[in-house]
């Protein structure tokens, strides 16, 4: 039999527990901590994190994210933990203890990043190339016009150049583009994450794929930094997603070897 524990959606203030709903699959949850500083948004239930087939995880993600998302609209700031992070027994002491333990031990961290998130939000920005912006490439109208007039067996040879040649030119392109929007981007955010991990759609190449961490009053400036950007340069496509709680610059000390976490 599995033991009982805690899973974690979250780090907020009081103010932020007080109307914390059900969790993942209708699971109450309850705040564990300290009512006078940080508190912990946790349900019981045994060790075992969450596994099962993608809609199950995405469904359970989803929820995992509306508590945290609830919270964080109450109080205006939260640290969000991320999905599947269970804490349980450690050296005799029960969950709830160990959990106890962890904030007092870590509230001076937890205080000052609730504090520097208070009235921020986080924002996902893509920027992609399309690799039309290359026809213009004197090597590829070279390489169009020879194509021409050369037949169909021969043509085949050349559309691989091209496509080469387009890569090329949109590659060296997206490098040049890149210092520049990500400085005209931070000039409105107090902090980055940059995702290197990002794909852009077929025919695109990407630019820049960032997490940036901004107050609320620079939304809507951004929102205008980001469209000058699009309408200043033809072939350029923006993701401009949120505002979300700040997930990528929570910054929380490690949950053990206090609380036990599976599955950070």
């Amino acid at each position: 039999m599995s033991e009982q524990a805690l899973y974690v959606y979250a780090i907020v203030p009081p103010e932020g527990a007080a109307e914390p709903g059900s969790g993942i699959d209708g699971r109450e949850v309850l705040a564990v901590g300290d009512r006078h500083g940080a508190v912990a948004l946790v349900h019981r239930q045994d060790t075992v994190p969450f596994e099962g087939p993608d809609d199950d995880v995405r469904r359970w993600v989803v929820q995992h994210s509306e508590v945290i998302d609830r919270a964080w609209q109450t109080a205006g700031t939260a640290l969000p933990v991320s999905f599947n992070v269970i804490v349980g027994p450690s050296e005799g002491a029960s969950p709830e203890e160990s959990l106890r333990g962890w904030l007092r031990e870590n509230a001076a961290t937890v205080r000052e990043r609730l504090a520097a998130l208070t009235d921020h939000v986080e924002l996902r920005i893509e920027i992609s190339v399309d690799s039309s912006t290359a026809d213009d490439d004197p090597e590829i109208q070279r390489l169009e016009a020879e194509m021409a007039a050369r037949p169909e067996g021969v043509q085949r040879l050349y559309r691989k150049k091209l496509d080469t040649q387009r890569r090329d030119v949109t590659d060296r392109l997206a490098d040049e583009l890149y210092p520049e929007l990500r400085r005209r981007i931070l000039a409105h955010a107090v902090d980055v994450v940059e995702n290197r991990r990002s794909r852009a759609a077929e025919g695109s190449v990407p630019v820049l794929s960032i997490a940036v961490l901004v107050a609320e009053s620079e939304i809507a400036p951004l929102g205008v930094e980001l469209a000058d950007i699009r309408d200043s340069r033809p072939g350029i496509d923006i993701r401009f997603l949120g505002p979300w709680p700040p997930y990528s610059f929570a910054d929380l000390p490690a949950m053990g070897p206090g609380p036990t976490s599976e599955g950070a």
